[in-house]
């Protein structure tokens, strides 16, 4: 291909719509879990679930199991947009790093992975900002209808900041979950390749420890980018629905504190760890195994 490698772009954006296909019902329950319990939201009030086997098991059974999947195109498109430019920024910026070294060696540094992570994904999160706000308005149930409908709704009724809403704590948690995941992910592999090699079961032990160390980081920012998206602002009417509850990221970090206690910047904790596990095994083994055959 070339001075220009663009199959990091492109095993990314693959390895990431066939993670997201794998386990979209699991973000679906954190995504439920972490809007439920909001005190000064009536919609959002009552606790209407214990936790992510009675979320998964109550929508199934009083919506159907089409309901855990509410929200896939736009998550897939997300994914064909956010997960192309993160992985491919990342590992393109490292080939170019590496490369540029005065001592012509291409050894690793945490740090710099660490800042090519971080300014990848931040990127990444902020262009595929709308399909994000799609996907979680579906998901939450109140979107009816088709992706292009739920899309013109939200920007005829909000217009176009509608559809960047929340994409601050999105970017942000975007960039916290990239400059955890991939160096520790990286750096595992490392670690592990004298003993197991560059093999699925390195490929899966690592993704393992990546997720962890992601979720733990991740949650209280996906709480918070979650309850922005969800909010509405419908043109200044004040109105069940049309209330600005939060007017930050910093404002809905101390309300839902105050209101709530800080355990509830934790809510989907589980559900968020158990999608990541499945996602990171899933997209690095697919990634690497592209890797493999081209």
């Amino acid at each position: 291909m070339g001075d220009r490698d663009w199959r990091p772009f492109i095993y990314g954006g693959l390895a990431s719509i066939v993670a997201e296909f794998g386990t979209f019902p699991i973000d679906t329950t954190k995504t439920r879990l972490q809007i439920q319990g909001q005190k000064i939201d009536p919609r959002h009030v009552e606790l209407r679930y214990s936790g992510m086997v009675d979320c998964f098991v109550k929508t199934s059974r009083q919506e159907g199991v089409k309901a855990l999947y509410c929200g896939i195109w736009p998550a897939v498109l997300r994914q064909a947009t956010y997960g192309t430019i993160k992985f491919g920024t990342y590992y393109s910026m490292k080939r170019i790093l590496a490369a540029r070294r005065a001592d012509g060696g291409a050894r690793e540094h945490l740090p710099t992975n660490t800042v090519c992570a971080a300014a990848s994904g931040g990127l990444a999160s902020a262009i595929a900002n709308p399909t994000d706000v799609l996907k979680v308005r579906m998901q939450v149930g109140e979107e009816k209808g088709s992706l292009v409908r739920c899309f013109v709704d939200i920007y005829r009724n909000e217009g176009v900041r509608g559809l960047w809403r929340g994409v601050g704590p999105t970017s942000q948690r975007a960039a916290v979950i990239a400059a955890v995941e991939l160096p520790v992910y990286d750096a595992s592999k490392r670690a592990l390749l004298p003993t197991l090699g560059d093999r699925p079961l390195n490929h899966l032990l690592s993704s393992l420890l990546a997720s962890l160390g992601s979720a733990v980081a991740s949650t209280p920012l996906d709480v918070i980018r979650t309850r922005l998206m969800n909010q509405r602002n419908v043109k200044g009417v004040a109105a069940v629905g049309g209330v600005r509850i939060y007017k930050g990221t910093v404002d809905c970090l101390l309300q839902t504190v105050r209101s709530e206690g800080g355990s509830a910047l934790y809510k989907g904790f589980v559900p968020t760890w158990l999608r990541m596990g499945p996602w990171n095994i899933i997209f690095f083994i697919t990634y690497e195994q592209l890797k493999q055959l081209y």
